[in-house]
């Protein structure tokens, strides 16, 4: 079972750890599976093999060292307990470009680690942004998360599922299309669940 865990204290800037966990996870089955915006998604978050973890770091490095800890758990550990790994960090890293120049270091800690071609770290950001679109533009939600999230990926799970789905290339095309569709209106709707989701499992609805 992949619990979810806590790098630092119980509360960041105001947002508690287990919200900011119960949240991401919310909008993973409402938004990420709801939408079908990841159609690889599903079967991972139906077996718990998803890990989340919050983290209290306040600081890229700080955030970065919490990363390699994580990589190198995710590459220990049996996929079939944990597959994948959603690294949560609300109090760093909350400005977009910011977090998007970071990925580079990201990047880099995986070649670091020698876990080229074993992990990648995908990105979700609360504003996420298209090169090329204006901030408002809904197609960026297709990238949005509750908060700027780090998603450690196994390389040979991405290539079973592409494998598996044999049109995976126009995946992007088309959730810019459900987005499009769905319109703002739309889009809050579904952050309303997630929301509405989460309180509900913290008790508080």
């Amino acid at each position: 079972m992949a619990d979810s865990s806590n790098t630092g204290d119980a509360s960041v800037d105001g947002v508690p750890a287990d919200l900011a966990v119960a949240e991401t996870r919310a909008w993973v089955r409402r938004a990420v599976i709801g939408l079908n915006l990841c159609p690889f998604a599903r079967a991972v978050d139906a077996k718990d093999q998803i890990r989340y973890v919050f983290s209290d770091a306040t600081d890229p490095e700080t955030l970065l060292a919490t990363l390699v800890v994580e990589l190198q758990r995710l590459a220990d550990t049996d996929p079939q307990v944990v597959d994948t790994t959603m690294l949560i960090h609300p109090r760093v890293l909350a400005d977009f470009e910011d977090f998007n120049d970071f990925l580079e270091l990201a990047d880099a800690a995986v070649e670091d680690l020698d876990l080229d071609g074993v992990l990648q770290v995908a990105s979700f950001h609360p504003r996420f942004q298209f090169a090329d679109t204006e901030p408002d533009d809904i197609t960026n939600a297709t990238n949005r998360s509750p908060y700027p999230t780090l998603h450690l990926l196994r390389e040979e799970s991405v290539d079973r599922a592409v494998a598996a789905f044999p049109e995976a290339e126009a995946i992007f095309e088309r959730n810019m299309e459900t987005l499009e569709k769905l319109g703002a209106k739309g889009w809050a709707d579904v952050r309303k669940s997630w929301e509405d989701d989460a309180a509900a499992e913290l008790g508080g609805g």
